[in-house]
């Protein structure tokens, strides 16, 4: 799948299976907020790629909600991973959490719920 937005900002695609879904992006100057760290729309915009990619393997779905809480900041240079699985699958809807982490330390966390367009 390609997605020109996730190309502009530099994620990468690590792991994509229905199971686990792993993105990263080094955090360059240009996604630096007014403080000089990551811009937490940065942070939200690679989770929300890996609950996109996740949520539409196999079927064709669309958020109902999301949600993302910011625990750490993150600096210019390190390399940040979104590791997103499955929470819960329904008939119709499903939802998936997304790990936000630097080095294997949690820097932020996402949760989103999703409808699928047609039954998986």
């Amino acid at each position: 799948m390609r997605d020109p937005f996730m190309e502009t900002l530099g994620i990468e695609v690590e792991r994509l299976e229905p199971e686990v879904v792993r993105l990263a992006l080094r955090v360059r100057e240009d996604h630096a907020n007014l403080h000089g760290t990551a811009h937490g729309g940065v942070l939200y915009a690679l989770a929300d790629a890996a609950f996109a990619l996740i949520s539409n393997l196999g079927t064709r779905a669309v958020a109902l909600s999301t949600r993302i809480d910011y625990f750490r900041p993150v600096s210019v240079g390190e390399r940040l991973e979104a590791v997103a699985e499955p929470v819960f699958r329904g008939r119709r809807t499903a939802n998936y959490r997304v790990r936000l982490s630097v080095e294997g330390r949690l820097v932020a966390q996402f949760v989103g719920t999703v409808f699928h367009l047609e039954a998986p």
